[in-house]
């Protein structure tokens, strides 16, 4: 796909990752842009860039990470690999344990129209579902691993879940360790108290939307960074000339050529990057910026 272009889609696609998304006999179903932009390329980018960055200032020599879409989706399905070579898991989509085949692990309906998400694998959290849902004491429920019973199952726990709203449920699960959790959207994410706690956000306005700016999810307690990148107002090393509205090579070469050992920054303070149009990014890290 190097000559052509193409988008997350079609990179998580020929990587492996779409074909096991979705519903027992219907289409996969694409998740968003968060397997193959963000999970499959972003985060495993970020992720070589850091390393490259250890070894630049460890050895001193320059490092090149190359990371693709479709390298980074399939690598997301090693376990899946795994569970397959290990006969936890057949090729029929949505008939195994994590892909809404189990009935433990899957998501209802409730009486107002709203969804809850189940997901309680082990046994003791499989407990506390069924004890939530009035079914504990039920003999004739067939055995958390009896995959034969699974669509038998799952009927029974839907009709049990529609008996009651997602605030209902939620209030039944709430502090046990069923594993079961409201389905909210992203817009109601932004006020619910988990998702929120010890995260400060901040308003912003964008040029397509207005919201709240989430925290960083991965905060470091220990020494948090206080350093803020700005853009620069002018060409670096230039005693004049203001800082164009896109970066240009003449712009770079004025820095170069007035300041010797000036490094070209993007319009953020970041060192540029190369962007193919395959859903690959090749970065050079350079022991100068370490």
């Amino acid at each position: 796909m190097a000559p052509t272009a193409g988008h997350d889609i079609d990179y998580i696609a020929i990587g492996g990752a779409l074909w096991s998304l979705g519903r027992a006999d219907s289409a996969p179903v694409p998740p968003l842009n968060l397997v193959g932009d963000f999970g499959g390329g972003g985060m495993l980018l970020a992720f070589g860039m850091v390393a490259a960055l250890l070894e630049a200032a460890r050895s001193g020599e320059g490092q090149v990470v190359d990371a693709a879409m479709v390298d980074g989706s399939a690598s997301l399905m090693t376990m899946i690999h795994a569970f397959r070579l290990n006969g936890l898991w057949n090729e029929r989509r949505g008939a195994n344990m994590l892909d809404t085949g189990a009935p433990f692990y899957e998501v209802y309906e409730t009486s107002d129209g709203q969804w809850m998400a189940v997901g309680a694998i082990e046994s003791q959290f499989y407990a506390a579902l069924l004890d939530g849902l009035g079914l504990a004491d039920d003999a004739s429920l067939p055995a958390q691993m009896s995959r034969q019973e699974w669509p038998a199952m799952k009927e029974r726990f839907a009709a049990v879940f529609r008996s009651k709203t997602r605030d209902e449920w939620t209030a039944v699960f709430d502090g046990t360790d069923a594993c079961v959790a409201p389905v909210l959207s992203p817009w109601e994410a932004h006020t619910h108290p988990t998702t929120w706690r010890g995260r400060p956000t901040s308003r912003w306005t964008g040029r397509y939307s207005r919201g709240r700016h989430r925290g960083s999810p991965a905060r470091r307690r220990s020494s948090p960074s206080r350093r803020r990148l700005r853009a620069p107002t002018r060409c670096p090393g230039s005693s004049s000339g203001a800082w164009p509205r896109t970066w240009s090579r003449s712009c770079a070469s004025r820095g170069r050529s007035a300041r010797a050992g000036a490094r070209p920054v993007g319009m953020h303070g970041r060192v540029p990057s190369q962007i193919f149009t395959t859903g690959q990014v090749m970065v050079r890290v350079m022991p100068s910026i370490c």
